[in-house]
């Protein structure tokens, strides 16, 4: 059975809690609301044969109702199958944790509360994976200045603002092209 097959048999199943399905150069997407995820995700699991949890990560459409989506790629192991399955999340939302499906989610998870701020119900151990505990900000959310803000913690960085406009990983907006966007096009002066 291929992933279309899948997708097939989850709107089957699900119905209208799938809002969305499609397929882009053959890789195949599901969106479906924030209270299936959890189901969706275990079926895929145990059902459809998806043992392995790639990634999961998030996006933050700053501006917009809800405000994040929440992104898994799963896959078979000998990656015959691929999925994407994608629950938008408002600020005020919990997402439901998979590291009860996969164990392996647990530091995506951790990675995603902690640059975006996004909760997750029934982790084993949800606390800051980069930043430190008691940083009060979410760094990767469009909101975050790229000028940094100040921290009040020299122990743990340093004080002052830790600047990202202009730096070697920022990309310039309005280049000529995507070549002169690039970070690693610049000269550092």
């Amino acid at each position: 059975m291929a992933a279309e097959d899948d997708v097939k048999k989850l709107r089957e199943v699900f119905g209208a809690k799938v809002l969305d399905t499609t397929e882009f150069r053959g890789e195949q997407t599901l969106r479906v609301e924030l209270g299936v995820l959890h189901d969706v995700l275990q079926k895929c699991q145990a059902e459809l044969g998806y043992e392995m949890i790639l990634d999961v990560s998030s996006l933050d459409h700053f501006g917009d109702d809800p405000r994040f989506e929440m992104v898994y790629e799963i896959a078979t192991v000998d990656d015959s199958k691929h999925l994407r399955v994608k629950a938008r999340v408002s600020e005020e939302e919990t997402v439901p944790s998979v590291t009860d499906i996969w164990p392996g989610a647990d530091w995506h998870e951790r990675e995603v509360w902690d640059m975006m701020g996004i909760p997750f119900s029934g982790h084993p151990n949800l606390k800051r994976i980069l930043m430190w505990e008691g940083y009060p900000f979410y760094p990767l959310r469009k909101d975050f200045p790229l000028a940094g803000r100040p921290s009040d913690m020299p122990d743990v960085a340093f004080t002052g603002v830790a600047p990202l406009e202009g730096g070697p990983f920022v990309t310039c907006a309005g280049g000529e092209d995507t070549v002169r966007r690039e970070p690693r096009a610049r000269v550092l002066e």
